[in-house]
């Protein structure tokens, strides 16, 4: 037997990358790519960080599993170590193996611990592809083949005040937003909207939750995106560059959510030795470098650059830190190619939207050289 065994096949063959350090991949003819996105988010601290690499491996030669009923010195220490860099009344945390499991156990734990069944969200909005993940999440593309989703979901447009205060009311379990909406777009919530959200949750008896998978770790220029509005959630959802590149998810919650919560809910992976012991390296590594200011720094450089594409080929360039979007006036996969042909992978979001998700790390020769490649094939079409 040979050939192509996954269930999906990709629409168009790129490289077939073999290796790679820091920000750059290398395919199998040992030519080297710049990640600008590649890395889908997952790779704030670069490919095979040394800190994340041998907490692995002191970690599997002792101990490559255990059930979640009984302690794991890692397990505790990656806890404390998450819990000590967020507000105190965030204290409570339910490890999973992604951003999507994260997700589902946030809507479980907002309707078991109100008893309500409906969940706002936003239009454009991006949660995930499980099923109550799904049904939060608005594109039509990605539902319509599994229809009928769990019913209880409501979408609103992302930072109209007006509709979300009036789709939240006594029925309303949890109100779930992204601060920064990456697949759908590269839109930034406002401070109104934000604030908006909390207000109104807060006045009906209803959650807030922050679907920081993509934001969080320092994306956007704070380790967590929400503290840039000051604007507090009941739960707070993680995932993608938490552990440094291995599978990890977790949703974030308060005392009274937890001890409102009625029901069960388990992850047999969740919370085991590896992806706890690479967690702790990537929060020491983030933390220690505080790579959220260079995250800063270089998104705000990018931008302005970015800015001064041509019009007629650009409507607008959107972001905080390094999570930037470039919305085209055309589509944007052959603007992809044209990149990956000069050695910069970049990715989408949506069908005119280029994204650029680089690791935190990335070298800032490489990085210049990624915005020069963007500018010629941009601005030259």
């Amino acid at each position: 037997m040979s050939g192509d065994l996954s269930f999906f096949r990709p629409a168009r063959t790129g490289p077939v990358l073999v290796r790679g350090h820091g920000a750059s991949f290398w395919d199998a003819a040992g030519r080297r790519y710049v990640d600008l996105g590649a890395s889908h988010g997952v790779g704030n601290l670069g490919c095979s960080h040394p800190d994340v690499v041998r907490a692995l491996q002191q970690q599997a030669a002792e101990l490559l599993y255990l059930g979640s009923g009984y302690d794991l010195p890692a397990r505790t220490q990656f806890l404390e170590r998450l819990v000590g860099q967020l507000p105190p009344s965030l204290n409570r945390v339910f490890l999973s193996n992604s951003g999507t499991e994260a997700v589902e156990a946030a809507i479980k734990f907002a309707r078991a611990a109100t008893g309500r069944p409906k969940v706002v969200a936003a239009m454009r909005g991006f949660h995930g592809r499980t099923y109550g993940a799904l049904s939060a999440t608005w594109r039509k593309e990605f539902r319509e083949p599994f229809e009928p989703l769990v019913p209880g979901f409501v979408h609103v447009p992302f930072n109209d005040v007006a509709a979300l205060t009036a789709a939240v009311d006594e029925t309303t379990a949890l109100v779930l937003l992204e601060p920064v909406q990456g697949e759908g777009g590269v839109h930034v919530a406002t401070p109104e909207f934000l604030a908006a959200a909390r207000a109104r949750t807060s006045a009906a008896g209803a959650l807030l939750g922050f679907d920081e998978v993509q934001t969080g770790m320092g994306r956007t220029g704070r380790l967590f995106a929400f503290e840039r509005w000051g604007v507090l959630p009941d739960l707070l959802i993680l995932a993608k560059s938490l552990a440094g590149g291995m599978p990890i998810g977790a949703t974030v919650t308060t005392e009274e959510v937890r001890t409102r919560f009625r029901g069960s809910h388990h992850s047999t992976f969740g919370g085991n030795p590896l992806a706890c012991a690479a967690g702790i390296a990537a929060l020491d590594v983030t933390i220690r470098e505080r790579l959220w200011e260079r995250a800063e720094r270089l998104g705000e450089y990018a931008m302005d650059r970015l800015r001064h594409l041509p019009p007629e080929r650009v409507r607008e360039v959107r972001g905080l830190g390094l999570l930037i979007g470039l919305e085209l006036r055309e589509r944007v996969t052959p603007y992809l190619v044209r990149l990956e042909e000069r050695g910069f992978l970049a990715l989408p979001a949506g069908a005119t939207v280029l994204r650029l998700l680089p690791p935190l790390v990335i070298d800032e020769d490489d990085f210049r050289a990624g915005l020069e490649a963007i500018e010629e094939v941009v601005g030259r079409g």
